[in-house]
């Protein structure tokens, strides 16, 4: 197909033979277990300390802590081989991609020195603790409080939709350390699983990606050491969040591109062996025209992916460009596999074939980590600020 085949120009022959590395692994130590992944809820422990002895896990953390100090193309390849596959269930992307990197950029030495090399070999798993059942997008909403104390905070409320929740070790937490709905009213807090007060609820059951665990979290008297604030003084949350948007919003990008490629690799091998009326389904004109429209959207959706990755290696990728890519992507990876899912028939309603998993699972893309909506609000604000048009977008 011609996005397999299409130069990439981001992407260096080093990163080459590391595909061919994490493909090996994905197709001998993950895929052969997903279905009972699925079944249970969660992935095994071991996966994640295999996949940290693999080179898989935080690849740009810095070699001074544990990791190889590569560059982000080095994840980039990690999330695209899993994702092209279905691979939903380890949450290596939340764990390195969205947790792990407020703790490069914010945390102490104490904590980087503690914790870093311990997520890059899999030993402890992190999560990302933002979002309450009446705070989404919205985060200033937030209930969850710290209150300082002699000897550190003491954190209380609820946490929702939280991935990596039942396997978790550490979570960056948000919580409120100003009881006001402000910016300068949210800080970070490492809590770590086994902290009295700490509690993981259910298990919650999702429509997709069965096999990544997604939880609920309570905190009732929960006590941490001052040493755990993220960052050197409080009320810094959302600066701290605001920081690493543009990279997990070209994450969930570069996922489901890749979703949508390996969604269409297999319908292009279904289409090519399902017979009708004594013809193969890719004969008929319909057929031929729908994988040339999904084609050409893929083809787009690369060379727009590959030359913001180019941007943020240049440290040139703006916050609303990458609101841009989410909100294109996300809502192109649901036409895709709508398309596609057609073209299956009856079958691709049937769980057992990876085109349902696959319509099921791209749903939650325009939600999570800012829906479509929010998306293009960052989008036209910024839009208006350029042309200093004045709106209210309170």
């Amino acid at each position: 197909m011609f996005q397999d085949t299409m130069t990439r120009k981001p992407f260096s022959p080093a990163h080459d033979l590391f595909r061919d590395q994490v493909r090996r692994f994905v197709e001998t130590e993950i895929l052969p277990y997903h279905d009972d992944w699925d079944e249970q809820g969660v992935v095994s422990r071991e996966v994640w300390k295999k996949a940290g002895a693999a080179g898989m896990l935080c690849p740009t953390v810095p070699e001074a802590y544990g990791g190889s100090g590569a560059d982000y193309l080095f994840s980039v390849v990690v999330i695209e081989e899993m994702a092209r596959v279905g691979a939903t269930g380890p949450g290596f992307s939340i764990h390195s991609e969205m947790a792990a990197p407020y703790l490069e950029s914010f945390g102490s030495d104490d904590q980087k020195e503690y914790w870093l090399p311990r997520l890059v070999r899999g030993e402890a798993i992190s999560g990302l603790a933002l979002t309450e059942p009446g705070a989404g997008s919205d985060l200033r909403r937030m209930t969850t409080s710290a209150k300082k104390t002699n000897s550190g905070y003491v954190l209380n409320g609820q946490k929702v939709f939280i991935s990596n929740g039942q396997l978790g070790d550490v979570f960056f937490v948000a919580a409120k350390t100003k009881n006001e709905y402000a910016t300068d009213s949210v800080s970070l807090f490492l809590v770590e699983a086994e902290t009295p007060g700490f509690k993981r609820g259910r298990n919650l059951k999702k429509i997709g990606a069965k096999a990544q665990d997604t939880s609920e979290l309570f905190f009732d008297n929960v006590e941490v050491p001052h040493e755990n604030l993220v960052g050197e003084e409080e009320g810094k949350g959302f600066f701290q969040l605001m920081h690493g948007l543009a990279r997990e919003r070209l994450t969930i990008a570069v996922s489901s591109l890749a979703k949508s490629e390996g969604a269409f690799r297999e319908t292009l091998a279904y289409a090519a062996e399902r017979e009708l009326f004594h013809k193969k389904l890719t004969d008929f004109q319909n057929t031929q025209f729908k994988l040339a429209e999904v084609q050409t959207e893929l083809t787009v959706g690369r060379c727009l992916v590959d030359r913001l990755l180019e941007d943020y290696l240049n440290n040139d990728l703006s916050a609303d460009t990458a609101a841009a890519a989410k909100l294109w992507t996300t809502e192109m990876q649901g036409r895709t596999v709508d398309t596609c899912l057609q073209l299956f028939g009856g079958w691709g309603y049937m769980w057992e074939y990876p085109i349902a998993r696959a319509y099921a699972e791209a749903r939650v893309e325009r939600v999570a980590g800012g829906s479509s909506e929010v998306m293009k609000s960052i989008i036209c604000k910024s839009l208006f600020k350029k042309m200093d048009i004045k709106a209210d977008f309170s």
